[in-house]
């Protein structure tokens, strides 16, 4: 097959991903994806992005993807560099975030032969993509050129149905590799469409036989709550809101649902993580009946809530279908979209009236958020709890916060407040793990409307530390928050703790490292606060300079789990006495 024949078949294939939306491509080096790499980089209606670590490449698309909210493209060659994008694979299956994986591949005859750089690319992630295709080999004829735009048509349109997802491309090239940009007419097609097969994502609607189903279990209860877990489409606020007041069900809002900022209070709870940790409370506000939306939030009091009182009615609502209820007791699973089920249970339902239930949640949404103002005052240390606590009043309204997992979207859940700012809350809790967190806000700064922070541990720092090259060489402005306690803090709060002879070992793992030298070489800005005042300053007067920017704040991590724990056991035991005593 000549040359023209073969730019023609990879070019048909990358116009059609920007007829179909595409914007954004992530690419990591190679020679086999040669093709792709430059005929992406030419296209005009599509930007690029070089990010060499493969790891840090596929989590720096993720955090593009949900900042768009449209499938980003991630290019990388053969063999093992194709084998580094799995844990960002895996991240946005369970995430649901839409990703066009596209790897090159050596053509068939040299697989399995030991040829280098070949291994089994076939398959490669598993259960995890939605879609796999092993693209056919180009051929100089008018039906490939309609397959591979099929192809690339079918992979956008299946990425993003519900539940948004990934899809793997793997293509088989043979040499000659560098494509030729002279040819006529690059990007034209033989058919005269806009996009040469579009894909209609239709709206789930509530079965009315279910529907009663439900309406008949509110009727018979009158304790209800309504849960909302991580949801990046925040496009059911006003409506879930709206249902809330109509039901008169306070709603139990994750930091990650993007319902705790942007607006008036509206009986959205904050606090219930810490109340439930008392068992007498939480039996005094344990519901009857649960609407859910999203995810399962981070706190895992609540879910104990859910897993110990299977007589609760659990109503999911998931327009994907898919099963997320780590609880096992869910009687319900709605397949309508958020809203749409919102506005319809609103409509088929009689306004209730006020009820002591609903008062009694937002007495102690009020009293929590005095007691814990009173109690976070005279602390001087910097204590993560209140790094959190000045972190929401300092950071500015249409912005947005990347937090890293384990303790900061933990103390994320405990201490940051509804807000009428417009915060945008993101972290990567589809698989929950520390890989790729500083490549995620990455992703999300390319969006330059908003100003991106991070809050992340140094463990999950380090773990990522290659992804900063992405900043420098992107020109991309990031403010990063280091709370840096020398170890994994998380592991102090659980029962490994207790085992001192191996602790710091396994569990601790202090790394002792100086960061401002792997901040200054990645062409960053490094600056250690040692007081609230330092903090405050900085926030007031330089977090606006360009570039990447690193806060680092050190904690004592031996000390922290009794002051979190002291204080929340003060407030909680002060509600215990006005509310239920």
């Amino acid at each position: 097959m000549n040359g023209d024949s073969f730019t023609r078949f990879v070019a048909n294939f990358v116009d059609e991903l920007a007829r179909k939306g595409v914007e954004h491509v992530v690419i990591s080096p190679g020679s086999r994806s040669t093709p792709l790499a430059i005929l992406m980089c030419e296209h005009p209606m599509l930007k690029t992005y070089v990010n060499i670590d493969e790891r840090s490449a596929g989590f720096f698309a993720i955090g593009l993807a949900k900042s768009i909210k449209k499938p980003v493209a991630l290019l990388c060659t053969s063999g093992t560099a194709a084998a580094n994008y799995y844990p960002a694979v895996v991240e946005a299956y369970y995430s649901r975030v839409p990703l066009l994986v596209l790897t090159a591949d050596r053509p068939h005859e040299l697989r399995d032969i030991g040829a280098p750089q070949v291994i089994d690319q076939i398959q490669l992630y598993g259960k995890y993509p939605k879609w796999f295709v092993d693209v056919a080999i180009p051929e100089e004829n008018e039906g490939i050129l309609r397959y591979v735009r099929t192809i690339a048509g079918r992979a956008v349109g299946i990425a993003m149905t519900k539940p948004a997802g990934v899809v793997h491309l793997n293509f088989p090239f043979r040499e000659p590799l560098v494509p030729n940009l002279k040819i006529e007419n690059l990007w034209g097609t033989y058919e005269n469409r806009q996009e040469y097969l579009s894909t209609t994502i239709g709206t789930q609607t509530v079965n009315s036989l279910q529907l009663q189903a439900i309406i008949e279990v509110i009727k018979g209860t009158q304790n209800g709550l309504i849960v909302c877990g991580d949801q990046q489409d925040s496009t059911y606020k006003q409506q879930v809101i709206q249902l809330s007041a109509s039901l008169k069900y306070p709603i139990l809002a994750d930091p990650l649902s993007q319902l705790r900022t942007g607006h008036k209070e509206n009986g959205i709870i904050d606090c219930y993580d810490t109340l439930l940790k008392d068992p007498e409370i939480a039996e005094k506000l344990k519901p009857d009946v649960i609407i859910r939306f999203g995810a399962m939030p981070v706190s895992k009091p609540l879910t104990t809530l859910l897993r110990n009182n299977p007589q609760i009615t659990q109503i999911v609502i998931d327009p994907s279908g898919s099963y997320r209820d780590t609880t096992l007791n869910a009687s319900h699973i709605v397949l309508c979209e958020e809203a749409t089920f919102c506005e319809t249970l609103v409509k088929s339902i009689e306004e209730k009236a006020m009820t002591p239930f609903y008062q009694i949640w937002l007495k102690c949404h009020e009293l929590h958020r005095t007691l814990l103002k009173q109690a976070l005052l005279p602390i001087t240390d910097l204590f993560e709890g209140k790094i959190v606590n000045e972190i929401q009043r300092v950071l500015p309204s249409e912005s947005r916060l990347m937090i890293g997992n384990s303790m900061p979207i933990r103390d994320i859940d405990t201490y940051f407040r509804n807000t009428p700012k417009k915060i945008d809350l993101y972290c990567n809790r589809g698989a929950n793990g520390i890989d790729g967190t500083n490549s995620t806000a990455l992703g999300l700064s390319v969006d330059r409307s908003k100003p991106t922070f991070l809050l992340v541990g140094d463990l999950s720092f380090y773990h990522d530390l290659n992804g900063l090259l992405a900043a420098k060489v992107n020109q991309l402005d990031l403010t990063i928050i280091l709370i840096n306690n020398d170890g994994g803090g998380i592991f102090s709060f659980l029962p490994q703790s207790n085992e001192e002879r191996h602790f710091e070992t396994l569990f601790g793992t202090p790394i002792g490292l100086d960061f401002s030298k792997a901040v200054d070489m990645y062409g960053g800005e490094f600056h250690s606060m040692t007081s609230w005042d330092q903090f405050h300053q900085y926030f007031s007067e330089e977090w606006e300079n360009h570039g990447l920017k690193v806060i680092e704040i050190k904690t004592d991590r031996k000390s922290r789990v009794k002051v979190h724990r002291d204080l929340l056991y003060h407030v909680s035991q002060e509600i215990k006495k006005a509310v239920f005593s």
